[in-house]
């Protein structure tokens, strides 16, 4: 199951890590405290992985609106890709992290949205390749020249106006997927108003790993969406555009590639109220 199409095994990225066609980004992050993730990067890293940022790099600054996690502007993104030599169409990308494909799932969902489809998730994250006694460095790799062009695409995004017309929709299917306490709302860590989007259902991100971090069977991937494979849409949202990645993952592994990410999420709909 690890060497589909949206994921690589530790054993098959150690045996292209030096491989011209690979860039390895590390995308670990810590909402808690955002300096987090850089900091472990700099201290021991995937040999060869470049450091993007939640923050910095796949997500643009906060307004009013939007949510706590905008997507990033498609030229920025575009020239720190190409700057860490991704070249369109061509390389692959392996994302990885150590939070269960929370952020690295965020840049494999965000390159596809960008035109990219060449990209899989590390299968266990940084924990898996430590296991697993594969080399790590605290060397960071010099800029590669690459070329990457966006080619945006928009259908695989709604906004607030779509979720409010369509999320009664008896076709079409609002996911949460934030963790249950906080879909019902008896717990609010980050967002200023607990609760969920009025007829959404809570699918909680985590469900598709097991505890230490890596994907569970297709099966399970394909039994978990199994009631709602033949909606016509899935509107997939969490707390701000991030953790729904990891639903909307799921979902291609599935086999079900007609999730649509809401980037705003809880915490651009909650701006509105």
């Amino acid at each position: 199951m690890t060497n589909t199409q949206f994921v690589v095994s530790p054993a098959w990225l150690l045996e292209h890590l030096e491989d011209p066609q690979v860039v390895i980004i590390d995308c670990r992050f810590s909402l808690a405290d955002p300096l987090l993730g850089k900091q472990q990067y700099q201290e021991s890293h995937i040999q060869g992985a470049y450091y993007l940022d939640l923050n910095q790099d796949i997500s643009s600054p906060v307004g009013k609106h939007g949510g706590r996690h905008p997507l990033p502007n498609p030229d920025d993104i575009a020239n720190k890709l190409s700057a860490i030599g991704v070249n369109s169409q061509k390389t692959l990308v392996v994302a990885y992290d150590d939070s269960r494909f929370a952020f690295a799932a965020r840049l494999w969902w965000l390159l596809r949205y960008l035109g990219h489809e060449q990209v899989a998730v590390l299968d266990g994250g940084f924990a898996g390749w430590q296991k697993s006694e594969y080399p790590v460095t605290d060397v960071i790799p010099q800029p590669r020249s690459g070329k990457f062009i966006p080619q945006v695409q928009t259908d695989r995004i709604v906004d607030i106006t779509v979720v409010k017309n369509y999320k009664d929709s008896p076709d079409v299917v609002l996911v949460d997927s934030r963790e249950s306490d906080r879909y019902r709302g008896e717990r609010e860590p980050i967002d200023k108003i607990a609760g969920h989007i009025p007829s959404a259902v809570n699918y909680p991100w985590q469900e598709i790993t097991d505890s230490s971090g890596y994907l569970l069977p297709q099966s399970a991937q394909r039994h978990r969406w199994e009631k709602l494979k033949n909606s016509k849409e899935i509107l997939v949202y969490c707390g701000s555009g991030v953790t729904a990645c990891v639903n909307l993952l799921s979902l291609e592994l599935a086999g079900i590639n007609k999730g649509k990410l809401y980037p705003g999420s809880w915490s651009d709909w909650i701006s509105y109220l």
